[in-house]
């Protein structure tokens, strides 16, 4: 296999081995609930799990557990084939990379959806509940009494707590969106132009 298709899912497998290597580690030195910082108060180590999406958004009950973890199959599945795809046509490196880190994330979290269960003998297949550890409170305040709905309310940001897979998956979004001009730009051949100063006699 040529360079050019190893290195896009080097890239890949080197996010999910240091995904999984860290959820492990988390997962067997920490309790649920703990925090270790790494920033002062403004971002930890905050060991988490969830049964659904990125940043601990859910499906609700076992029914939409199977129904996610079967859509993050077939859409890794997807996002493979489609990585194939750039590569052979040759589409923009940056682009290539960018489903690469894609690619990697939803793995990552496949991964504990599809067997963390059955590893750590609380669920069966397919009901896993996702690691997640990193969370960065960067801002924290009160908003002001006039700010409709939330007026005296605490807010937090960033209050999500995710992990390195959905790391991946977002940077690679926000940088596909930010350069898709870049990346699907079309390359607009001239066509010969006829010479005007050129008369025939």
């Amino acid at each position: 296999m040529k360079a050019t298709y190893t290195k896009p899912f080097l890239i890949a497998a080197f996010i999910v081995l240091a995904d999984q290597i860290l959820k492990t580690w988390v997962h067997t030195n920490m309790y649920i609930g703990q925090e270790i910082k790494l920033l002062g108060n403004r971002g930890f180590l905050h060991y988490t799990e969830n049964n659904g999406m990125a940043f601990g958004w859910e499906l609700g009950g076992e029914a939409g557990k199977y129904a996610l973890t079967l859509f993050r199959i077939l859409a890794v599945s997807g996002i493979a084939y489609g990585l194939v795809y750039l590569i052979r046509h040759k589409y923009h490196r940056g682009l290539i990379i960018n489903i690469a880190l894609i690619f990697a994330g939803a793995l990552g979290n496949i991964i504990d959806s599809a067997f963390y269960g059955i590893m750590y003998h609380y669920a069966p297949l397919f009901q896993g509940r996702v690691v997640d550890m990193f969370y960065f409170p960067l801002l924290t305040g009160i908003f002001p009494p006039w700010v409709p709905i939330w007026g005296g309310e605490e807010y937090i940001f960033f209050r999500p707590v995710f992990n390195l897979a959905d790391a991946a998956i977002s940077i690679g979004v926000v940088l596909i969106l930010l350069n898709q001009k870049k990346y699907f730009k079309e390359d607009i051949k001239e066509e010969p132009q006829p010479n005007s100063e050129i008369v025939e006699e």
